[in-house]
């Protein structure tokens, strides 16, 4: 075999091993909710060994329905207002002619740049002192802060290989610049909004160390109150629940490669 083959099956191996490394960890979790077992065990080859008992019983959780609630409509409020500021503000830093656009931006991105404790207990704290006490309108305020650097981040770069000049010139055929923008940049940036969307909705459905600050005993977010069947009731339901997140994730991967394609999703 020549060289540069047994360096093209090297890279394979490499690849293959490292996708099997970081998947290794979701396929114990999916195994684990099949288990019959009352413990955190993986099922054994024994056909008894297999059951769907912990998602009979996921559904039976005391909470679930209310927290599950909670959580997607936070998401999918959060999202919205994200992709609408954070384009706004992705415009306003390309095509601004001010100083500070480069600062505004970092400002911006921040967020992902602190650790989430701190700014949750900021948002504890800003939002006690305008009274705002409301969990829902604290969680989308708080998930706000989170999701936005995504999609102005996303949005940015995209905006930087698009030619402004085509708004322009659906001005002149025309099209009010409200119109030009919806029909001829929101269809070119699909991709970089459907991304920025995608993430922004899963860092909203997984965020802990923010949320935390921003519930009540009455209403928590999914993550929280998976960390309170830990504590309380540790059993494979958790490893279910796990699950039918991860499918979440395939299924609106599978619907953005099937709307974008993968690879222009992954250009962004």
């Amino acid at each position: 075999m020549k060289p540069h083959q047994l360096a093209r099956w090297g890279n394979h191996l490499l690849l293959a091993a490292t996708a099997l490394f970081m998947l290794a960890p979701l396929l114990v979790v999916v195994l684990v909710s099949f288990s019959n077992s009352s413990v955190f065990n993986l099922p054994g080859l024994q056909p008894g060994n297999w059951s769907l008992r912990w998602y009979d019983a996921m559904w039976r959780k005391d909470g679930l329905g209310a927290t599950l609630t909670l959580s997607v409509g936070v998401a999918l409020a959060s999202t919205a207002a994200a992709l609408l500021l954070g384009t706004l503000c992705a415009v306003a830093i390309e095509q601004g002619r001010f100083r500070g656009r480069e600062a505004l931006l970092a400002f911006l991105v921040s967020p992902l740049l602190m650790p989430g404790l701190v700014i949750g207990v900021a948002l504890l704290q800003a939002l006690r002192e305008i009274g705002l006490r409301d969990v829902f309108w604290a969680l989308l305020v708080g998930h706000i802060v989170i999701t936005l650097p995504y999609v102005t981040r996303t949005v940015h770069a995209s905006l930087a290989l698009f030619d402004m000049r085509l708004i322009e010139a659906a001005q002149t055929l025309g099209l009010s610049k409200p119109r030009a923008f919806a029909n001829v940049m929101v269809p070119a940036l699909a991709p970089a909004f459907l991304t920025s969307g995608l993430f922004a909705f899963l860092a909203s459905m997984d965020n802990y160390p923010i949320s935390i600050f921003l519930t009540d005993a009455r209403n928590k977010t999914l993550p929280i109150e998976i960390l309170r069947y830990l504590e309380e009731s540790p059993d494979p339901t958790i490893a279910a629940i796990s699950s039918c997140l991860i499918l979440l994730a395939i299924v609106v991967l599978f619907a953005a490669e099937r709307m974008v394609g993968m690879r222009r999703l992954a250009q962004f």
